[in-house]
């Protein structure tokens, strides 16, 4: 099972991989002028980067088969949306320098919405017009 995944999504594996290293690591102490909310714009990216390629590869791999739509739903959109929350609750209790933020996990659901129109609206349409 877990090579089939392997196979069949190793792109959003990686962003998966790559969303953890983000929230877990330890951040240096920088003195950049950011702007206000900063911070929820960059897990707006990640999660619009995450829901993004879970649906392009989900797209992919069924563009010449029907879309199963409620594992699209699970996988590209109520995934990733538990996935931030988890990943919250993780930095809360499993770190002393992250806290668990419930604008964070707002922020993060705000990256899945556009990562999840992006792919129904502009790439589904592109793929499907590839695979004729």
């Amino acid at each position: 099972m877990v090579l089939y995944f392997l196979k069949k999504y190793p792109f959003s594996i990686t962003v998966i991989l790559l969303v953890i290293y983000l929230s877990f690591f330890k951040p240096p102490t920088v003195d950049l002028p950011l702007f206000a909310g900063f911070d929820k714009l960059m897990h707006i990216c990640m999660y619009a980067g995450l829901s993004g390629m879970l649906w392009l590869e989900f797209l992919l791999n069924y563009r010449r088969k029907p879309l199963p739509m409620r594992h699209a739903y699970i996988g590209a959109i109520a995934a990733p949306i538990l996935f931030g929350g988890l990943i919250e609750i993780g930095q809360e209790y499993l770190t002393t320098y992250r806290g668990g933020d419930w604008l964070d996990f707002l922020a993060d659901i705000g990256g899945v919405v556009p990562g999840s129109l992006f792919a129904w609206y502009i790439l589904r349409p592109w793929i499907i017009k590839k695979a004729k």
